[in-house]
C-alpha cells in the first residue's frame, strides 16, 4: 500500500470546492449531517463504518440524537491527503440515500 501524500493548501482549497458542506478546521475536514431521528442517524453511522473499513480510512464520529458530525484527516501525513476527500465524497453519497 502506497503511503498517502500530504496535500498542499492550494490543493485542499481546490478539493473543498468539490466536497460542498465540508470545512477545513486545523489539520482535518469536518461535516455535520442531520437526519429525521436517532434511528436514521445510526443507520448512517453504520453505513459510514462499512465504507471506512473498505477504504481503510476511519473518521472521528460524534453522534448527537439526529446529528452526526464527522472529521477526517490522515494521521500518517499529519494533515489532509486525497484519501480524506475520496472518503468525504463517498460519505456524502451515503447520506443522500
Amino acid at each position: 500500500m502506497t503511503k498517502p501524500r500530504k496535500l498542499k493548501a492550494a490543493e485542499i482549497r481546490e478539493r473543498l470546492k468539490s466536497t460542498p458542506g465540508w470545512r477545513k478546521k486545523g489539520a482535518a475536514i469536518h461535516r455535520r449531517y442531520e437526519f429525521d431521528d436517532f434511528v436514521d442517524a445510526m443507520k448512517f453511522v453504520n453505513a459510514v463504518a462499512k465504507a471506512a473499513e473498505r477504504a481503510w480510512h476511519h473518521p472521528d464520529i460524534d453522534i448527537r440524537w439526529n446529528r452526526v458530525s464527522l472529521s477526517l484527516s490522515t494521521h500518517d501525513v499529519g494533515g489532509l491527503s486525497e484519501n480524506d476527500f475520496e472518503l468525504a465524497a463517498a460519505l456524502d453519497r451515503l447520506a443522500r440515500r
